[in-house]
C-alpha cells in the first residue's frame, strides 16, 4: 500500500478543521509498522483512510494495485472483506459466542466454503496461543486473552493487511508484550502487512518502521 499526499479536512461550525496534512508513506509487504502519536494527532484518521472507513479530501491510496482511495464504497468494501482484517482498542467480539464461534463468525460473513470452517478456525486460535481457551466466552477471558481472539478473528479470512487501533491501550505491560510476540509470529506465519496505531514507547522496538505523527504531519 502506498499513500501519496493526503489530506484530510473536516468542517466544522463553518470552519475547515486539517486533520491530515500531505501524508506520504508506504506499507511493505510483511512488516510491522506503527503510527505513533498523541491523541488528536490524527494517526487514527489516518488509519481509517488506509482501511476504506474514511475517504482522503486530496490525495491518493494506492492498495494491492488499485486505487482505492478513488473507488466507490461497495467496491471498497469488497477490498476490506477480502484483504483486509481490522482490530480495535475495545475488542469488539460478541460477547454470548465463544472464542471459536467469534473467529467462525468471521470466517461466515468473509463468505468463506464451511468446509473450511474448522481447520481454520483451530489454525488462527493455535497461532494466538488460545487453543485450551477456545470455548470460552470473551467475560472468562482476560483482556489479553480477548485481544487474541480479536487477532484470530481479523485473521481468519487471510488478509494480506491488518490494520490495529490502539490494541494493546487497555492491557497491562505484561500482556502488551505478549501482543506484539503473536503479531511478529502472524506477519511471518501469515505473510500479513500490521500497521498500528499506539502511543506506548515500551513496544516501538519490535516495529519494522516507525511514523511519529504530530498535527496532522509525520516529523
Amino acid at each position: 500500500m502506498s499513500v501519496h499526499q493526503v489530506e484530510r479536512t473536516f468542517q466544522s461550525g463553518g470552519n475547515a478543521i486539517h486533520v491530515l496534512k500531505g501524508i506520504e508513506m508506504e506499507l511493505l509487504p510483511k512488516k510491522l509498522v506503527m503510527l505513533k502519536g498523541r491523541s488528536g494527532s490524527g494517526k487514527t484518521t489516518l488509519l481509517n483512510c488506509l482501511g476504506g472507513l474514511d475517504t482522503p479530501s486530496k490525495g491518493e491510496i494506492q492498495f494491492d494495485g488499485s486505487p482505492f482511495s478513488s473507488l466507490n464504497d461497495d467496491e471498497r468494501t469488497v477490498i476490506r472483506r477480502k484483504n483486509m482484517g481490522f482490530i480495535f482498542q475495545a475488542f469488539a467480539l460478541m460477547p454470548l459466542l465463544s472464542a471459536w464461534e467469534n473467529v467462525e463468525l468471521s470466517l461466515r460473513m468473509a463468505g468463506v466454503s464451511r468446509s473450511e470452517w474448522k481447520e481454520r478456525v483451530t489454525e488462527c486460535l493455535e497461532l494466538v496461543g488460545l487453543e485450551k481457551r477456545m470455548h470460552h466466552r470473551p467475560f472468562e477471558l482476560s483482556g489479553g486473552e480477548q485481544q487474541r481472539v480479536a487477532i484470530a478473528k481479523a485473521i481468519a479470512h487471510k488478509p494480506i493487511l491488518l490494520l490495529a487501533d490502539e490494541p494493546t491501550a487497555e492491557l497491562d505491560t505484561g500482556m502488551a508484550a505478549q501482543i506484539m510476540a503473536v503479531f511478529q509470529n502472524i506477519i511471518q506465519t501469515e505473510e500479513v502487512t500490521i500497521c498500528m496505531t499506539t502511543h506506548d514507547p515500551t513496544i516501538l522496538e519490535v516495529a519494522d518502521h516507525v511514523y511519529e505523527m504530530v498535527d496532522g504531519k509525520f516529523c
